[in-house]
This record gives structure tokens, C-alpha cells and sequence, in this order.
């Protein structure tokens, strides 16, 4: 088991909390005394605070910048296109 202390702020990782739950995309903003602040993306960004030893079952990788900022375009570009679409 991994807790959130060990994440670094700034990088974006692919977790499972529990092990019968899917893989999730998280980026942790930064750390205080005892919490963490981090973003969500599993239906949409939501960002939330954990406690630094909330458990973690799994941390998969941390992802790379390129694979970041080929997430990001994959993921505005969604964004995008909904809107569109609710523009008609």
C-alpha cells in the first residue's frame, strides 16, 4: 500500500485507491501539514483534499510531460466538441 505523502506536487498520476477500482488520472497541486490537494479527472476535473496517509493501492506511473500534454489535447479537445455541439 502507498499513501498520498509520497506523491510529488505538480505531476500527474495514474492511481487505483482500492484495488477492485478502475485506474484515475489525478495531478496533485501541492501539500500541507497533514493534506493534499489534488484534481480528479473522472468525470470532469474535481478537485479535492486527501489525507497525506489516505491509502493508495496502486500508483501505476507517474506520467511523463509528453504523455501529459497528449492527455490534455485529447481531453480539451473533447471539451470542445461539446460545446459545439450544444451550441446548435
Amino acid at each position: 500500500m502507498f499513501t498520498y505523502e509520497l506523491l510529488e506536487a505538480g505531476c500527474h498520476y495514474l492511481i487505483q485507491e482500492k484495488e477492485s477500482d478502475q485506474l484515475k488520472l489525478i495531478k496533485l497541486h501541492f501539500k500541507s501539514d497533514h493534506a493534499v490537494c489534488v484534481s480528479t479527472f473522472v468525470e470532469g476535473e474535481e478537485i479535492v483534499w486527501k489525507k497525506k496517509a489516505d491509502t493508495i493501492h496502486d500508483i501505476v506511473e507517474c506520467l511523463d510531460d509528453k504523455a501529459v500534454a497528449a492527455w490534455e489535447k485529447l481531453y480539451y479537445s473533447q471539451d470542445a466538441y461539446y460545446e459545439e455541439d450544444d451550441e446548435e
